[in-house]
């Protein structure tokens, strides 16, 4: 029985980070200091249609969340705390970036299925 319920719990601890998240729930975005999600590449982030995406400042510098590309456009004001929600209601892929920064130090891919 133990064999059994192992691999059960690796995998379903495992599923959130690779799953889309649910409509109803919300997904979490670090912005930290010149970068979103984490410090090197450019992380894609997969949602569903309808999914809430929250983006956190965890850094001290300003930064701002702009669609630079993508079926619909919208951003956050320039900060360096707090929280900006954007529900994302149109499937498609989209570049978003720090406009303080640029898309060369700080950008991300937010693909909603």
């Amino acid at each position: 029985m133990r064999k059994l319920l192992v691999p059960i719990v690796l995998v379903a601890a495992a599923v959130p980070a690779v799953v889309a998240e649910s409509a109803t729930s919300a997904k979490r975005v670090t912005v930290g200091d010149n970068f979103f999600v984490r410090s090197s590449g450019v992380p894609t982030v997969t949602v569903s249609k309808g999914t809430r995406v929250k983006w956190v400042w965890t850094g001290d510098n300003p930064h701002n969340v702009k669609v630079a590309s993508g079926p619909a456009k919208f951003g956050s004001s320039t900060m360096s705390r707090g929280s900006y929600t954007k529900k994302v209601r149109k499937r498609g892929t989209y570049t978003i970036v720090c406009t303080v920064h640029g898309g060369r130090d700080q950008k991300m891919k937010l693909v909603v299925r």
